[in-house]
């Protein structure tokens, strides 16, 4: 059986196979009852022409009857187009007046005894219809029997009901169907609360931990579900709240034991052994403060209205890692535009991708190599080195937290470029890796222009 995970995929396909079956049902049903309720009105018409016929019977004295039918009706009962058959039979079933050429009766008394009607088609084709009343006339009872061809051409009431199917009943099957385009709009507009719900499932994330589904305007059938993902997603954040918390104290907690290990190793006497220790130091220092980084743009917003130069702030980044690159023999520039590029930014932040941007080129290129720092005029900085650069396979792993090419050796946490791609995500813009053809890797960091005017103090 063919399932669907559509909701109105499910409800669609349900009602075209009750269309069909109901196309099917629909017209047989309304034919049965159209052809009963022809019928009826056929037997209640016949009946009154038996009655009437009744009252063309006269007694006589010695206890026989005559019939006696008026001139102008005569047509009705007599000739080659009469519209009814009769004949009249007395209690013992002997036939005593009948339209028939033949002079017998409209049928047998056994099937009288059945029912008061009957249907019989005759060897030529012809469809009749007859009824059997009783009459009394005088001291003695008389059944009075009317039949009606139904082939007869004054007899509209069959024609219309012989037709129904023909030129009524193929109409059922397109009223369903439009009333299946109706459904599926009332489908869609009922469904349209849960499109709105997914819209707002789709917002929550580190960034808006706060955010919940709405459950007023939910269907009841789909509240208790809403309500149960919304206490879901209060646990979620009370842990995510807890762990971000524990980590960003853990990094404060960090910093103190760390400031005093660094003085002990500087009183120590000069030699290989502090110049190790003094280096660990400064690389447990460095993972510290980019965890304590991590943790506090888990829940770092940006304002609407928040604006940055990003050519100063990038000016800024290769300012403090200069040094760092001129210790390791390596240089370092800053091209690209020369005027103010306003982007929708936090300084700060974005000071702290390039920097991190800035420390990851230096640690991959080698000695006597350099650094460019490009910032163009639409809110791009491209960050290029000319390291090994990167592997195909790496490309889209790069940016994940702690993920490093060799964790055997090499002094990173791989903390720094998931600080970048956090950055981006927190700004709406985007962080991208490639291979530069001449070797080396190049970093492009996207941002969202902003007007180009100063911020309000």
């Amino acid at each position: 059986m063919v399932r669907f995970r559509s909701i109105i995929a499910r409800m669609v396909a349900l009602h075209v196979l009750a269309i069909g079956v109901t196309s099917i049902l629909m017209p047989l049903a309304l034919y049965w009852l159209l052809n009963e309720a022809a019928n009826n009105l056929h037997r209640d018409a016949l009946r009154s022409q038996a009655y009437t016929i009744g009252t063309f019977l006269r007694p006589q004295p010695d206890g026989r009857v005559t019939l006696e039918i008026p001139m102008e009706v005569r047509p009705l009962y007599s000739g080659r187009y009469s519209l009814y058959d009769y004949a009249v039979l007395d209690d013992n079933g002997h036939t005593l007046f009948s339209s028939r050429l033949d002079g017998a009766a409209l049928f047998t008394p056994d099937e009288q005894s059945v029912r008061d009607w009957f249907l019989r088609r005759s060897s030529s084709g012809a469809v009749l219809f007859g009824v059997s009343v009783a009459r009394p006339v005088g001291e003695h009872l008389y059944w009075i029997q009317v039949g009606q061809d139904l082939t007869h051409r004054d007899v509209i009431i069959d024609d219309v009901v012989s037709s129904f199917l023909p030129r009524v009943a193929w109409i059922t099957f397109p009223i369903l169907l439009m009333l299946l385009v109706i459904d599926i709009l009332i489908f869609r507009r009922a469904l349209n609360p849960v499109r709105a719900a997914s819209m707002t499932a789709a917002a929550i994330g580190p960034q808006r931990p706060e955010v919940r589904l709405p459950e007023q305007s939910m269907p009841v059938e789909i509240a208790p579900l809403v309500h149960a993902v919304n206490q879901a997603l209060d646990r979620l954040q009370a842990g995510f709240v807890a762990q971000r918390d524990f980590t960003a104290d853990m990094a404060h907690e960090l910093r103190t034991p760390l400031a005093i290990v660094r003085a002990r190793v500087d009183s120590l006497e000069a030699g290989p052994v502090r110049d190790a220790l003094r280096a660990d130091l400064v690389n447990m220092t460095r993972t510290v403060n980019q965890v304590l980084d991590i943790a506090e743009l888990e829940s770092f917003i940006v304002a609407t209205d928040a604006r940055a130069d990003l050519h100063e702030v990038c000016a800024d980044a290769v300012g403090f890692m200069a040094p760092l690159a001129v210790e390791l023999s390596k240089t370092i520039a800053l091209g690209g535009v020369s005027d103010p590029v306003w982007v929708r930014g936090h300084p700060e932040a974005l000071f702290r991708a390039v920097r991190n941007l800035i420390e990851n080129a230096i640690r991959h290129t080698p000695a006597g190599a350099s650094i460019e720092v490009e910032v163009t005029a639409d809110g791009v900085v491209r960050v290029k080195d000319d390291g090994p650069g990167i592997a195909p396979g790496d490309l889209e792993r790069i940016f994940r937290r702690f993920w490093r090419r060799d964790r055997a050796k090499g002094d990173s946490r791989g903390l720094g470029l998931a600080i970048v791609s956090r950055v981006a995500e927190a700004h709406d813009g985007s962080v991208s890796v490639e291979n530069a053809p001449g070797g080396g890797a190049v970093f492009t960091l996207r941002l969202r222009p902003s007007p180009s005017s100063a911020p309000a103090a």
